[in-house]
């Protein structure tokens, strides 16, 4: 019988399990590949037992992984709430990017929270988008993020709990010379023969990549060629000028030296913001976020759909009957 087991076995074990690859479970770990791999094979040794089946072209799980892998996840989630009882540990909470206006959702849900729970601490991360944040999640190096939920993999959204938020229109960035900034609003088919970038080059926000192209392919619009994202206002602000392309973005983004936001209509486009984490989870904070992430959506309408908007079939399905 094995003693003393420590945890970062199971975690590893569980991140192979989940990926079927141990390159894309170090990544998510932030683990050498060699590290996740004698992590798996120690933990083999202290079962004494074959937990996986590898080749050069696959992994699979054998019955023994098969079996171990739901009381993996078990123990670690066993693990992060005792890290947590008390309070103690701060929570951890992505607001997916800097530069949003003080309206934002995720800024005034975790702000409510504060003040309903000031005994714990909330803070803040910026991980750039939701799919960067679920594999932190994965790991438990973050407790809650805000996101397009509906954008993630599958195998990502069966492993977290989903509320939903806020329906946030969206907009578009606008260099000042651009035919479209002088307009207070852009309509959809205005668009036509201005590709609008989506941020096709950045993998952390594939979930809002996804919602770009579906915007565009439902509106009959182009995308522009994936690009190197940039990092930051100035460093955006010069992506912008640069390239020169509409890039989407959310109402409520700040404007740019030398942009404009603009939002759009005819008909309004929506992303489905929601509050993430993982299931299990005991954390005042948590609890605190939760509940008014609920109380502002019911007070200030923020789930009601507006007549006529747009908004993927996928995110619709979430929203609350």
């Amino acid at each position: 019988m094995p003693r003393d087991l420590h945890p970062r076995l199971l975690r590893s074990f569980a991140a192979v399990a989940e990926t079927l690859h141990f390159g894309r479970a170090a990544e998510r770990l932030h683990l050498a590949q060699q590290a996740v791999s004698r992590d798996v094979q120690a933990l083999e040794r202290e079962l004494g037992c074959v937990l996986l089946h590898r080749s050069t072209r696959s992994v699979e799980l054998t019955e023994a992984g098969a079996a171990l892998l739901p009381k993996a996840r078990q123990l670690l989630e066993l693990q992060a709430e005792i890290t947590a009882l008390g309070g103690t540990r701060a929570l951890l909470v992505d607001l997916n990017s800097q530069g949003w206006g003080p309206d934002s959702a995720a800024e005034r849900v975790l702000a409510a929270a504060r003040r309903r729970c000031p005994e714990a601490e909330l803070l803040a991360r910026y991980c750039g988008g939701l799919t960067a944040a679920a594999r932190e999640l994965a790991a438990h190096r973050l407790d809650a993020s805000f996101g397009r939920y509906a954008g993630l993999p599958a195998a990502d959204r069966e492993r977290l709990v989903h509320l939903p938020v806020r329906l946030e229109p969206l907009a578009v960035f606008l260099p000042l010379g651009h035919p479209l900034a002088a307009r207070t609003a852009v309509p959809l088919a205005a668009l036509a023969g201005h590709p609008v970038d989506v941020f096709a080059g950045q993998p952390a926000t594939a979930e809002w990549t996804d919602l770009g192209l579906r915007l565009l392919a439902a509106h009959g619009l182009t995308a522009a060629p994936a690009r190197t994202p940039p990092v930051g206002g100035a460093e955006f602000a010069r992506y912008l000028a640069r390239h020169g392309s509409p890039v989407l973005t959310a109402v409520g983004a700040h404007d740019l030296p030398g942009a404009v936001v603009r939002p759009l209509v005819d008909p309004v486009p929506l992303s489905l913001v929601g509050l993430v984490h993982r299931p299990g989870v005991r954390h005042p904070g948590l609890a605190a976020l939760r509940a008014c992430a609920a109380e502002l959506a019911a007070a200030e309408g923020w789930l009601a759909r507006p007549p006529g908007s747009w908004l993927p079939a996928e995110d619709a399905a979430l929203l609350p009957g």
